[in-house]
Formats: C-alpha cells, structure tokens, sequence
C-alpha cells in the first residue's frame, strides 16, 4: 500500500497494493480493496465500500451508500449524488444507495443520480446524465442517458444480427425489458 505523505487517510481498511495520491480525502469507516489506485484531489465519505483493481480519477467524491465491485473505472470528474431532496443543514436518516457493479466504467464528467445501479461491463459515456439504472452490457449517453448499444466483456460494440446480438465469443443475446438477455 502507498498513501501519499500529502493524502488524509483515516481508513485502516486498504487493500495491499493500493495507492492513495496527493490531496485525497479517505474518511474512517471506508473499506478499499487490493491494488487500487485513488487519484489526487479525491473524497471519499464514510459507508463507501470498493472492491479490487478500481480506478477513481481526479476530482471524484464519493458519498455515503456507494458500494462499488471489482474491475471498476470511474473517470475524472464523475459527479454522484445520495440524498434525493437535498437542503442545507438537513440531513437524512437514511441516504441513497448506488451501486455499481463489477467490470463496469463511468467515463469523465458524468453525472450518476443517487440509488441507482450500474451494471456489469456497463459503460456510461463521458458527459452523461444517468438518471436510471444501466443495465448489464449496456453502452449509455445522453441527457438522460439512454442505451446505445450492447458491450462485449471487453467494452467493444456486440453486433446487431435481425432482432438480436452477437458478442465476440459467438453468443447470442437478445434485449427483453431493456435488459440483455442470453440465449
């Protein structure tokens, strides 16, 4: 684990092989996993759990009910919020949970609404607003962000074949609800 002489880590929860870089904020009742790297100029609020292998970039805050898996990149400037009626000096019993399942990745600047969940391999592009939940494989932008197309394990477009996809290792998926679907 290396924590930057300049970062403010109370955490004693952090993986081996973690990097935690100048002018990040890590509060006490964090857990971060193996062989993470926190970027400089980063906050990350008492609840939030990471698993291993994530990415935070610079200028990313993570507040109280996110849970994040392993494999995740978050880009620079990702913005989330947890308290759906915000007001000054009022705090919730109770805040927002998102979560953001593993191998998924928010491109920079986008704008992730609380209680939210991002799925699997999920990509939201750079300058989205998700203001619904993304479902596994899905490629989404927009304002509101909205499906776009469907990803391969490896973030590459599936091919659209009729009325279904074909991904990278031969098989064949087909949407149902908005939700991609094997078959």
């Amino acid at each position: 684990m290396m924590i930057h002489p300049l970062a403010d880590v109370k955490s004693s929860k952090i993986g081996k092989d973690t990097r935690v870089w100048q002018y990040a904020i890590v509060m006490e009742d964090v857990t971060i996993g193996e062989n993470c790297n926190i970027n400089c100029h980063t906050f990350i609020e008492n609840g939030v759990s990471m698993g291993n292998n994530v990415t935070i970039k610079s200028g990313v805050y993570l507040w109280t009910g996110i849970e994040i898996e392993d494999d995740v990149f978050i880009g620079p400037n990702v913005t989330f919020t947890n308290d759906k009626y915000p007001r000054s000096k009022q705090y919730s019993e109770k805040y927002q949970q998102t979560y953001i399942h593993k191998k998924a990745s928010i491109g920079a600047a986008a704008v992730v609404l609380g209680g939210l969940v991002i799925g699997e391999y999920a990509m939201v592009a750079a300058g989205a607003l998700v203001t619904k939940n993304v479902p596994n494989r899905a490629l989404v932008m927009g304002s509101p962000a909205k499906v776009v197309a469907w990803l391969n394990e490896d973030g590459t477009k599936m091919i659209l074949q009729s009325d279904t996809y074909l991904d990278n290792k031969n098989n064949t998926w087909k949407v149902v609800n908005n939700e991609l679907i094997l078959i």
